[in-house]
């Protein structure tokens, strides 16, 4: 009996040893718990002279959607020669497993200045990738094959017509929903049948907004959290309904950067345009959300770039068009513990106590939290192009983009 427990006792421990070892998928906007951050990892932080190694690299095309990955195959959008395109890669060597792609035509109050977009990130689920244009095409494809299994147009169908630099809200799924800030009176944000598109709620009034959702627990509920143009909500996830908003103004009414939901319940925001940042603490009470402000902070000013929380810290890069500041500030109190130039503005990826840090020139780096402020161990110029696409971390290889090539590299030892 006891050589019996024995034996189930090493195949319990070798399964725990090998699945832990198996990389984590990452098939939304933010990665597999939505915020930009892998727990357990262990990536090489002293490069050679000459960088990290590169796996491979290849033109892609124009576009700021981000990486998603599932079982070896990359998905992410681009546009070239009129069209826009939802592409699969192999995650191995890059090269196209599909395409399918479409027409795109620009609209009186699109402004292409910063560059066309798409900006959204697919979303995969089961045997389906979700994908949304600049222009609001929302399309379902076969993951596998890269056909079209249904498609609608957010736009032609709610009236809801995106803001001047094109759709940027990513869809997530949420228990077999597939939800959307969709925009528009009645219909701001929508959850949809995966397998068909069918509408199963839609709720709010908000206008389309450049923020992508995220779900959070407040005290064992479930909330959708929207970052809206002029407040952040909490919404019931099975029916739109609003449990609680919060006002938080820019001089555009423009709120870019994804909600972080950290510890001790708060959730920080933080928007440019003289926006700055709060710190909201979240509790239930008497089956109501109570909403505390615990501090504003003017300095804190992220763009739509990503911001990760290590320990009591969090991390973010503060700028829009001008100088830009890699910045760590207290989640409980909004102090800022320390701000240092040295990069432009840039995108944080937290891999499990290492800062990967992609800024817009194509500067990668790695950092490690100190109490001095952040102690980078290796840069390396990895691209030439404006480079606003979060990174994507899958095991030691990371996955980045600018808005002409993607990339992928070698962080183990």
């Amino acid at each position: 009996m006891e050589t019996t427990r024995n034996w189930l006792k090493t195949i319990v421990l070798a399964l725990l040893l090998l699945s832990s070892n198996v990389p984590a998928q990452w098939t939304q906007w933010g990665g597999p718990n939505q915020n930009f951050t892998i727990g357990s990892v262990t990536i090489s932080t002293e490069w050679p002279k000459d960088g990290p190694k590169e796996i491979w690299r290849r033109d892609l095309g124009d576009g700021y959607s981000a990486i998603s990955v599932d079982n070896g195959i990359l998905y992410t959008m681009t546009r070239r020669s009129g069209k826009e395109a939802t592409v699969a890669l192999n995650a191995a060597d890059g090269k196209t497993a599909w395409e399918f792609s479409y027409d795109f035509e620009s609209w009186s109050d699109f402004n292409d200045h910063y560059g066309p977009g798409p900006h959204s990130t697919p979303v995969v689920y089961k045997n389906y990738v979700y994908t949304v244009g600049s222009r609001t095409d929302f399309y379902c494809l076969n993951k596998t094959s890269g056909e079209k299994v249904w498609s609608q147009n957010l736009w032609e169908k709610y009236g809801s017509e995106p803001r001047g630099r094109g759709f940027s809200s990513s869809p997530m799924i949420y228990k077999n929903m597939l939800i959307i800030p969709s925009g528009g009176d009645g219909h701001g944000v929508i959850a949809l049948k995966p397998n068909n598109g069918d509408i199963i709620w839609a709720n709010q009034d908000f206008e389309s907004t450049f923020s992508s959702p995220i779900i959070i627990n407040v005290d064992g509920q479930d909330q959708l959290i929207v970052f809206a143009n002029k407040y952040v909500t909490g919404l019931n996830p099975t029916n739109g309904e609003l449990l609680w908003k919060h006002t938080h103004r820019t001089q555009y009414n423009i709120n870019a950067m994804t909600p972080l939901w950290g510890k001790n319940n708060i959730l920080f925001i933080s928007s440019a345009y003289d926006g700055g940042s709060r710190g909201l603490r979240l509790s239930q009470n008497d089956g109501k959300t109570s909403v505390e402000e615990l501090w504003y902070n003017r300095k804190m000013q992220i763009h739509h770039q990503s911001a990760v929380q290590f320990g009591d810290l969090i991390y973010g890069s503060s700028g829009d068009f001008g100088p830009a500041f890699l910045m760590a500030i207290k989640a409980e109190t909004g102090k800022v513990e320390y701000q240092e130039r040295g990069f432009a503005k840039a995108n944080f990826l937290l891999a499990g106590d290492k800062l990967i840090i992609l800024d817009e020139n194509g500067q990668l780096a790695i950092a490690s939290a100190t109490a001095d402020g952040l102690k980078v161990h290796s840069k390396k110029q990895v691209f030439t192009g404006r480079s606003w696409t979060a990174p994507t971390l899958i095991g030691t290889t990371l996955y980045l983009r600018d808005r002409k090539e993607i990339l992928a590299i070698d962080l183990s030892f």
